[in-house]
């Protein structure tokens, strides 16, 4: 199949600025989006990807629901989004059960044999040990194009960022080309968030202050909720990468990135507009 080129040709393109400015096009190193599938179908996705495929980077088949698709339709899936320029990788958690089985290369072998072009590596259930997460990266940069690493616990909400940091950089340093902060798809009382999904400021300031400058552009943050959203655009700006996304969300959040919503044209928007010339 050929792969689907969108242009920057929407209605209003010629008469209407975006007040943040326009973005990179696709394939772009930073302002990453990544939508978590958890379960469409393959119409349902042609449907978001026509529409908003130049808004989404990677496609994340959340959990373990690769495993449950028939074997074609997974296949479809995964063509169809290769077709609009999406990168797709399973969920960290399937990574975590094929660890612990043993068969991870197997697993990486099969992915790529499937059609996904990225793989997540984490241990947000359980505990790697730093040669086996070593390893895991190596073997999946060997058979992807796109490794992505996640740090933090699904389970239990850590508080101890210098960890977090360490284990950041030593990813990077493997060959993982970005970093996950683990946000769930609830984006409550989990790493950086509290019990309501707010950015719990003394976590928040204690990771920020001792991560490399280098490595910020490399972090992706889960902020599956438009608050968190709002927040981090406001924090680093439209190139922020952003995961654990809604595929119903996709364009709303891009309307953020642009300032074409009320919530981040406030950004920039002083108030002294004082006369319509029509």
């Amino acid at each position: 199949m050929n792969t689907v080129i969108l242009s920057d040709s929407g209605a209003f393109s010629q008469i209407i600025q975006y007040p943040l400015g326009k973005r990179s096009s696709k394939p772009r190193a930073a302002g990453v989006t990544m939508v978590i599938d958890k379960g469409l179908g393959y119409e349902a996705l042609n449907d978001h990807l026509e529409i908003a495929s130049s808004y989404m980077d990677i496609l994340k088949l959340g959990f373990g629901t690769s495993c449950l698709y028939p074997r074609h339709i997974l296949r479809q899936k995964l063509s169809l989004a290769r077709v609009y320029s999406v990168h797709t990788c399973p969920g960290g958690t399937l990574t975590e059960i094929a660890i612990t089985q043993n068969v991870f290369h197997k697993y990486v072998e099969r992915c790529a044999k499937l059609g996904f072009t990225a793989m997540e590596i984490s241990d947000g259930t359980i505990e790697l040990d730093a040669d086996t997460r070593l390893r895991a990266i190596e073997l999946a940069k060997a058979h992807m194009g796109l490794v992505i690493t996640e740090v933090g616990k699904k389970l239990e909400r850590t508080t101890d960022m210098e960890k977090f940091v360490k284990q950041l950089v030593a990813d990077l340093e493997a060959g993982a080309d970005y970093v996950i902060v683990e946000g769930r798809e609830s984006g409550e009382n989990i790493g950086i968030y509290g019990s309501h999904g707010e950015i719990d400021e003394v976590l928040f300031e204690d990771f920020t202050a001792m991560l490399p400058p280098q490595a910020l552009s490399k972090v992706m943050w889960e902020a599956p909720k438009k608050s968190q959203q709002v927040e981090l655009i406001k924090r680093f700006g439209q190139s922020v990468n952003l995961g654990n996304i809604p595929p119903s969300d996709v364009i709303a959040l891009e309307c953020l990135r642009l300032g074409l919503r009320s919530d981040s044209l406030t950004f920039t928007f002083d108030n002294s507009f004082k006369e319509a010339k029509f």
